[in-house]
Order: C-alpha cells, then sequence, then structure tokens
C-alpha cells in the first residue's frame, strides 16, 4: 500500500496533487510519500514485535537526508557503506551508536572516521581488513565493535547483479573461513567480536532463501558460542522484494518476519535487519513531461523528459517500472503498444517497451512508480543532463528537499588549466 491514488481525477502524493508540484518544481523530479516510509517502517517493526531488534536503513538505497531523518524519527538506524553515508545518515539526526557499516572497500580514512564516531558495528568482509581495522583501532586505543560478514553460497533467486551471497560473489567470507578469523580475537586486542552479518542479495520474491541462509547462520552462531565467543548480535540484513507489478506478489512483512523470529529469536541476540528497497521503493514517484510521440517504422515511441541518468534501474538491470498517467481521464482511453524512451544519445536510453500505454500527448505527465529506491541516488549528469530535485510530501505539505542546481553551479566543479 501507498498514498499515491487518484484524487479528483489527478494523482496525487497523499493530499498535494501531482500537477501543482509539476507546475512550481518543473519536470522531471521525484516525489516521496513521508505516510507511505512511515507506513512501510512501521509493518516491517510490528513483524518482529517481541524480539530485541533494530531496524537500520540501508541508505545505499535512498540517502535524501529528509528522507532518512524521516525514518529517524521513527526509530530507524542506518546501514551504510561508505563515510560519505556515514555523514548523511549523522546529519539526518541518526545517532552513531545506531550505524552499521557494510562494504568490501572500506578505505583506512572511512575506518578511522567511524571509529571516531563511535559507530555499532563493523561488519567485516575480509582477513585483510580485519587486519586494517585492528590495527587503526589500536593507533587510537580504541576497539573496534565486529560482526564478521558470512557468505552463505545460497542462491538468492534474483537479479545476477544484485545477488550478494553466492560463492562466487565479492561479499563476506566463507564459513570456514570466517570462523578462522574469529578465531584470532585473542591476537586482535583492538578487535571485539560481537556478532555475525549475512546478505545475500537484493528484491528477493521467495522466503526459502532467506531461510536456507538464516539457518546457515543460526548453526553458525551455535558453533562459535560453544568455542567461547560471545555473539550478542545477529545481522541478517535486507532484500525483501517489493510489487514493482500488479503479477509481482512478493512475500509480505509480517511473513517475513515471522521467518526471522522463528530461526533467530531463540539465540537470545539483538537481531538487525537493513531493509532499504522494502520501505522506500514503493514511497516514491519519477515525474515526468511528455516532449514529442513518434512514429517510425510501425512503432510508437513516448519520447519524455526524464532520461537514463535521472533514473538507471531500466537501462542498468532491465526493471519495469510502471507507468501511469497523471490525468486519470488517461485511463478510460484505448491503449496502444508504446516505447518510452528519454532523450539521452544512448539507444539503452529506454523506461518500456512494447507496454500498453494512452495515447500520451505533448506536456501530458506521466508517472514512473516504485521509483524511491535505487532511483535519485543512483543519478547522474551524463549528456551534461542536471541532477533533478526530490520533493517530500507530508499530507497536504510539501518541500524541496533537493533541488535541481543551475548549469553554472555544475560547470563551477570544473576548470581549465592554464597551459590549455
Amino acid at each position: 500500500m501507498d498514498y499515491f491514488n487518484y484524487k479528483d481525477g489527478e494523482l496525487h502524493a497523499e493530499e498535494v496533487a501531482i500537477s501543482e508540484l509539476a507546475t512550481h518544481v518543473g519536470t522531471p523530479f521525484y516525489c516521496y510519500s513521508s505516510q507511505t516510509l512511515a507506513r512501510h517502517y512501521r509493518v516491517l517493526a510490528n513483524s518482529l514485535e517481541g524480539c530485541d531488534f533494530r531496524i537500520c536503513f540501508a541508505v545505499k538505497s535512498n540517502s535524501n537526508i529528509a528522507v532518512l531523518a524521516s525514518l529517524g524519527r521513527l526509530g530507524a538506524g542506518a546501514d551504510v557503506v561508505s563515510a560519505g553515508e556515514i555523514r548523511r545518515a549523522l546529519a539526518a539526526g541518526i545517532s552513531a551508536d545506531s550505524i552499521v557499516f557494510s562494504g568490501v572497500g572500506k578505505t583506512r580514512d572511512e575506518m578511522a572516521f567511524a571509529l571516531d564516531h563511535g559507530i555499532f558495528q563493523f561488519n567485516v568482509e575480509s582477513q585483510a581488513e580485519l587486519h586494517i581495522l585492528n590495527e587503526i583501532a589500536l593507533s587510537k586505543s580504541q576497539i573496534a565493535p565486529v560482526a564478521i560478514r558470512i557468505n552463505p553460497d545460497v542462491d538468492a533467486i534474483t537479479h545476477a547483479k544484485i545477488s550478494t551471497g553466492k560463492k562466487d560473489d565479492k561479499f563476506g567470507v566463507p564459513i570456514q573461513q570466517a570462523l578462522e578469523l574469529y578465531a584470532q580475537s585473542q591476537q586482535l586486542q583492538g578487535i571485539r567480536f560481537q556478532g555475525i552479518s549475512m546478505h545475500i542479495g537484493s528484491q528477493l520474491t521467495q522466503l526459502a532463501p532467506f531461510r536456507q541462509a538464516y539457518s546457515h547462520a543460526a548453526e553458525f552462531v551455535k558453533t562459535l558460542r560453544a568455542g567461547g565467543h560471545i555473539i550478542s548480535v545477529i545481522d541478517a540484513g535486507g532484500g525483501l522484494g517489493i510489487p514493482y507489478c500488479e503479477e509481482s506478489e512478493p512475500p509480505l512483512p509480517h511473513d517475513y518476519g515471522a521467518v526471522v523470529k522463528e530461526i533467530f529469536a531463540p539465540l537470545g541476540a539483538k537481531i538487525i535487519l537493513e531493509p532499504g528497497r522494502l520501505i522506500v521503493g514503493n514511497a516514491g514517484i519519477l515525474v515526468s513531461r511528455v516532449i514529442y510521440s513518434k512514429y517510425s517504422h510501425e512503432r510508437r515511441f513516448i519520447i519524455v523528459d526524464a532520461a537514463m541518468n535521472d533514473l538507471m534501474r531500466p537501462s542498468l538491470y532491465d526493471a519495469y517500472h510502471a507507468i501511469v498517467p497523471v490525468s486519470e481521464a488517461h485511463n478510460a482511453t484505448p491503449l496502444t503498444p508504446a516505447d518510452v524512451v528519454g532523450p539521452v544519445c544512448e539507444s539503452s536510453d529506454i523506461f518500456a517497451k512494447d507496454r500498453l500505454l494512452p495515447d500520451f500527448k505533448p506536456d501530458d505527465l506521466i508517472a514512473f512508480r516504485s521509483a524511491g529506491a535505487y532511483g535519485a541516488v543512483m543519478s547522474g549528469t551524463y549528456n551534461t543532463r542536471l541532477l533533478i530535485p526530490e520533493v517530500l510530501v507530508n499530507g497536504a505539505q510539501w518541500s524541496v528537499v533537493r533541488a535541481r542546481p543551475t548549469y553554472e553551479e555544475l560547470l563551477k566543479c570544473e576548470s581549465i588549466p592554464g597551459w590549455v
């Protein structure tokens, strides 16, 4: 459920008409719904009732500071993968002691920054990283709280580019190797092993991979404890998918939470979850304006002012986003196949192919649904296109939470050397 619905014949974000936003902000732009963010967070939290848990929102899915602040007020921590994301979380008011730091390539400077701010946990992904972290912690007379990220070699049954838990993926360490790392605890005086971590992929639409991976993790915790290690934290990652189209029916958060509780609650550890898309995916839309309609070799092209640099997922993953008219009247018109494309000079700049759509005319507004995750956060300035605004709605209120820069601001970041 989300809060993007038709009212009085027009698509609204909560109580705000999308056309009103388009008039004030210009197109294209992203729009997020505060009520949807809150609902999705609470549904997941309710599914874990009775457990000692913390939801650490995956900042990589949507790093807008206003979005992070909205979730932080609900009690969310942050799962980060860079020092920049730590800075965003802190700027949003999320406390450092509710931040977990994941990622395979943490630099020395990033580790030092995280230690200086007292984050809750480093999810360490290699022996080399562990020893560097130990060295830095000792240089600061600190002790780094650590969970080793294990790779359970489980197929997440998702897109190959967002699968992270198979043995050939770059993430985590095999369970046997992880056991060897925990055995080094006496030699690593700058490290405090407090838990284990895992994350097998994104946009999972079945519970079986979770159950399989979590079962491996639970057995590993028992093995570690039998060896005398104190394991008080289990970071189960995230990855539960969302319905991008009507035919897609991923498991409900309630059913996912039941699996988490069934497998991990008996271990008596604090459970960390790292959802991103599940919370913010359907809380955002991308609004665009039709520029032209074009017919070529019996194909219909709808050319819009949003492009692949604004929403990378279709060109990068062949991802599906529902496309709806802002004016509800279009839904009553005949549907014919069309390709929805952007103005970037790439054949990959395509949002939909052979999609049944109304007869859109120039200046018509359309919305790409389920664009709140991995949308604005992955955008760029290819073809010297400006980053587009982000708008947050709360009831009848709205605010631009990332402004569209000017061309002058874009160009001033560059300079011409004196020898040119």
